[in-house]
């Protein structure tokens, strides 16, 4: 049996909780509205939950022509949807410097009293770009203020194998995928090269090296104290010395992919 979509998520603010959708509208960067915005420090360097873990409990939801921003202990802030016409500054995320649009100092406000530390947030426009740094991409593939990719895919029967050898078992959300897709074996996503979903098309280009960001329960912004499950995944899934779990997408037809599309494998890697 074909696998299928059984969930599609965005992450409208880098590193805080995402937003479960039945359809999602794919883009050179990645799904709409996906990692368009992000925290910075007073020096303009991203901030995450690697750092920040508290960052897990900032809740997004959309409200028609503006998103509602929660997290304990505050007031919900009303967010537009983009910050087109605010003013430019420079930003870092990873190793790359580009220009962004900088929010107005009141939402800045929410943030840094949520934080404890001064910070604002930023948006990428549409004319701001920033290219994919890996051997994979194309010289015009772009990606938003996700890590590294525009899109992340990883298969339920990969959790379900993860979980049978943890004495705790995580969600989904610990990894936060863009696709997530039913399999009937786990891991088989490690093999596909190229996928059809929807209207869309990808290159299943890398794997996903994890980090530290994986320990952190989404549910309190605490991290493991057991280093789960990043331990456990150490024992199975190293690749020269990376702990891999999930597909990088590269974005080749760009369309609409809703939940309970098939995922139609095109190409497979050769073993």
């Amino acid at each position: 049996m074909r696998p299928s979509v059984s969930d599609i998520l965005i992450y409208p603010i880098k590193s805080c909780r995402g937003i479960s959708l039945e359809s999602a509208v794919v883009e050179p960067r990645g799904l709409v509205r996906d990692r368009r915005f992000m925290l910075v420090d007073a020096n303009g360097r991203f901030i995450s939950q690697r750092e920040q873990p508290r960052m897990a409990l900032i809740e997004v939801s959309e409200t028609g022509d503006s998103y509602r921003v929660e997290a304990p202990g505050q007031d919900a802030l009303e967010l537009p949807l983009d910050l087109e016409s605010a003013r430019e500054c420079s930003v870092r995320v990873h190793r790359d410097t580009l220009d962004a649009k900088l929010a107005d100092p009141g939402i800045n406000r929410w943030f840094t009293r949520f934080m404890g530390r001064d910070c604002g947030l930023v948006y990428m426009a549409a004319h701001q770009h920033r290219a994919v740094r890996h051997a994979s991409a194309a010289f015009d593939d772009e990606v938003s203020f996700a890590d590294g990719a525009p899109l992340l895919l990883i298969s339920e029967a990969s959790l379900v194998d993860l979980n049978a050898r943890l004495a705790e078992p995580v969600s989904m959300r610990r990894f936060r995928p863009n696709l997530v897709v039913t399999a009937d074996t786990a891991f088989d996503e490690d093999g596909w090269d190229r996928i059809r979903v929807g209207e869309a098309e990808f290159d299943v280009a890398w794997q996903c090296s994890r980090c530290i960001l994986t320990t952190v329960d989404p549910d309190t912004g605490e991290r493991d104290e057991g280093g789960e499950p990043i331990a456990t995944l150490k024992t199975f899934r190293r690749v020269n010395g990376l702990v891999m779990f999930g597909q990088n997408l590269l974005p080749r037809k760009l369309g609409r992919v809703r939940v309970g599309d098939e995922v139609e494998v095109l190409r497979r890697r050769e073993a």
